[in-house]
């Protein structure tokens, strides 16, 4: 527990002194870790400590937008793509907008037909969201985990992937590892995601072809070469079932630290080189698809166990598919991972 909440600290401490280095003991040497080096922000170097690494530090170069999709490569305008990321920052606004408004305060709670909770702060979050795409981009599709399919049309080629309140178990019982998840495809692939943590105020940020930002800061993920090294996250063990469980134990054990708990959060800090490893199991697309932009921008790998990327063709009739996820800030561990997890 204090390991997990010194990593949630150092991240918010980040995004609030993005030009600081962090006040915490870097005398743990099992941490994948960074040697003293002075790097550089802008036209200004300073230096950084062992052990934690400042969010503007490089990507880890054996991993850098290995599998990021190229915006060129869509034919999407870098215009556009500007475009986009000003209007996910208000989308992004007008949730959190909400969201603060219920945090730790009382509201009923409903149970949907997957017995999975809903409350009135994820619906109000959602309708603010849509409100603002469609004044932007009313020939836009939109995607919401809880009014699915919004279009006219059948199918778009653009389609806005929404999940107001990721993590809604941790939203009711006052946990802030929850967040509004964003993501816009283009013929299926995600050209941009953001993650948004609104009681922290912490905001990830990628888009294709371009660097990871946490709060406008380029961030990236650690250099980690063994899963013995590894700190790993998962939402709960109670994820997974059957042959998934068996699976997941295989990497489990291998791992230097196993964590539970942190919902979307934990991809975020991935992108932000605090943990290596995310894994889970049964993820529908409006959990998934904004962390793809987050998690490559910043020089991570983000698969399914067969280590295949994630596109989804959305349209009116598309059911909610699951998905199995592995995410690394390292190919190494990422395909460690893949190879103990044995998903054929």
């Amino acid at each position: 527990m204090q390991t997990q909440m010194q990593m949630l600290s150092q991240s918010h401490f980040l995004s609030l002194n993005p030009r600081n280095s962090l006040p915490f003991s870097s005398s743990n040497s099992g941490v994948c870790r960074y040697n003293r080096r002075k790097i550089l922000s802008g036209i200004k170097s300073f230096p950084i400590s062992g052990g934690i690494k400042l969010s503007s530090y490089r990507m880890a170069s054996n991993c850098a937008f290995r599998n990021q999709v190229q915006i060129d490569d869509l034919g999407v305008d870098e215009s556009e793509l500007d475009e986009f990321a000003t209007v996910s920052n208000k989308i992004a606004d007008a949730a959190g907008e909400v969201i603060r408004k219920y945090f730790r305060k009382s509201f009923d709670i409903l149970d949907k037909e997957d017995l999975s909770p809903v409350t009135i702060a994820d619906q109000e979050a959602e309708e603010s969201m849509v409100k603002i795409i469609q004044e932007n981009f009313p020939s836009h599709a939109i995607y919401g985990e809880e009014k699915g399919w919004r279009c006219q049309e059948e199918t778009a080629d653009y389609v806005w992937v929404l999940d107001p309140i990721d993590g809604t178990k941790s939203f009711i019982t006052g946990k802030p590892v929850f967040g509004t998840l964003i993501a816009l495809l283009y013929k299926g692939k995600p050209i941009l995601g953001v993650i948004d943590q609104p009681v922290l105020r912490e905001r990830w940020t990628g888009l294709s072809g371009r660097r990871t930002s946490l709060n406008g800061q380029e961030i990236s993920t650690r250099n980690c070469s063994s899963l013995s090294k590894a700190y790993l996250y998962t939402t709960s063990p109670h994820l997974f079932d059957g042959d998934a469980e068996t699976a997941f134990s295989r990497v489990r054990s291998k791992v230097k630290v196993p964590l539970y708990g942190c919902d979307c959060y934990a991809y975020a800090l991935l992108a932000s080189g605090f943990v290596d490893l995310v894994i889970e199991s049964g993820l529908k697309p409006y959990d998934l698809l904004s962390l793809v932009p987050v998690i490559e921008g910043a020089g991570g790998i983000i698969t399914d166990w067969k280590g295949q990327q994630f596109n989804w063709n959305a349209s009116a009739g598309s059911p909610a598919t699951s998905f199995n996820v592995v995410a690394a800030g390292d190919k190494q561990v990422h395909q460690q991972a893949l190879d103990a997890l044995q998903w054929h």
